[in-house]
C-alpha cells in the first residue's frame, strides 16, 4: 500500500472500521484505538510538538502501512507476520475481554512494527536523532490506552478491579507492560537501524516469534488472571457494534512542544 500523508492513513482506518462494523468483527477494536492514535500524531505534527514534523509524518506512514498491509493480507488469506496472524485470529475468541483484544494489537504494533518503522525512517546512526519523537509516539499509545481503560471502567465496573490489580502487580493480569514494550521496541529499532539486509531479515523473524509468544500469554494469562477477567467478560457488551461505538469516541491527548 502506498500512502503519502497521514490523512490517507486515517481514511484507510475508517475503511477498516466501517468494514468491521458491517461484519461485527472485533478487529475494529484495535483499528479504532489506532485511529485515535494517528489523529493525535496528526494534531501533534500540526502543532509542532515533534522535533522534526516531516520525519514524524514519514515514520507514522511507514508505521501505519505495516498494520494496514497486515490487515489486508490477513483479510485476503495472504501471508503476514506471525504475531499479526495471532492477533487477528484472536478476534473470533469470545472468551477474551475488550482490553485483551486491544493489547494484542498494541503488542504487535509496538514491539514489532514500531521498531521496524523507526529503523526504516532513520537508518544507521540517525536513529538516535529520532529517540525523543519515538518516545512521544509511545506516550500517545500509553495515554490513549489509559483513556480507553477509564472509559471502559465507567461502563463495566469490574474493570476498576482489573485496573487496580494491573497497576499494583506490574500488569501481571494480562502479562503485558507498555513501558517494557517501549524500551524493547527502541532497543530493537537501534539494532535494526545498523543491521545489514540478511541480519535484518533474521532479526525481524526473531522479534516476530518473541512477540507472538507474548501474544499467547495475553490470550492465556493463567488461571488466576482468567478468574479476575471473568466478571469483566460477563458484563461487557455482547454486541460488537456497541463496543466499537464506545471505542470510536474521541480520545484527546495533549503533547507539549519540545
Amino acid at each position: 500500500m502506498s500512502l503519502s500523508n497521514i490523512q490517507q492513513v486515517i481514511e484507510e482506518l475508517d475503511r477498516i472500521i466501517l468494514y468491521c462494523e458491517n461484519k461485527q468483527s472485533r478487529q475494529a477494536y484495535f483499528a479504532a484505538l489506532y485511529r485515535a492514535m494517528t489523529e493525535s500524531v496528526k494534531n501533534g505534527i500540526e502543532k509542532g510538538v515533534f522535533n522534526d514534523s516531516n520525519r514524524m509524518e514519514k515514520l507514522d506512514i511507514i508505521f501505519a502501512t505495516r498494520y494496514l498491509d497486515a490487515w489486508n493480507c490477513n483479510n485476503q488469506s495472504q501471508p503476514c507476520s506471525t504475531s499479526w496472524i495471532t492477533a487477528f485470529a484472536s478476534t473470533t475468541n469470545n472468551n477474551l475481554t475488550v482490553i485483551q483484544h486491544l493489547v494484542l494489537g498494541i503488542n504487535t504494533h509496538i514491539n514489532l512494527d514500531l521498531a521496524i518503522a523507526a529503523a526504516e525512517t532513520a537508518p544507521g546512526l540517525t536513529i538516535f536523532d529520532l529517540q525523543q519523537d519515538f518516545e512521544k509516539i509511545n506516550q500517545i499509545i500509553a495515554a490513549l490506552t489509559n483513556e480507553v481503560q477509564l472509559r471502559l471502567e465507567k461502563i463495566w465496573w469490574p474493570m476498576r478491579l482489573l485496573r487496580n490489580i494491573v497497576n499494583s502487580r506490574e500488569k501481571a493480569v494480562i502479562n503485558f507492560s507498555i513501558s517494557t514494550a517501549r524500551k524493547t521496541s527502541w532497543a530493537n529499532a537501534v539494532a535494526l537501524a545498523s543491521a545489514n539486509e540478511l541480519n535484518r531479515i533474521n532479526y525481524i523473524t526473531g522479534i516476530d516469534n518473541t512477540v507472538n509468544k507474548v501474544a499467547h500469554r495475553i490470550i492465556s494469562p493463567g488461571y488466576l488472571a482468567n478468574t479476575i477477567l471473568m466478571p469483566v467478560r460477563w458484563l461487557e457488551y455482547k454486541d460488537v457494534r456497541k463496543v466499537i461505538s464506545v471505542l470510536k469516541q474521541p480520545l484527546p491527548v495533549n503533547l507539549s512542544k519540545p
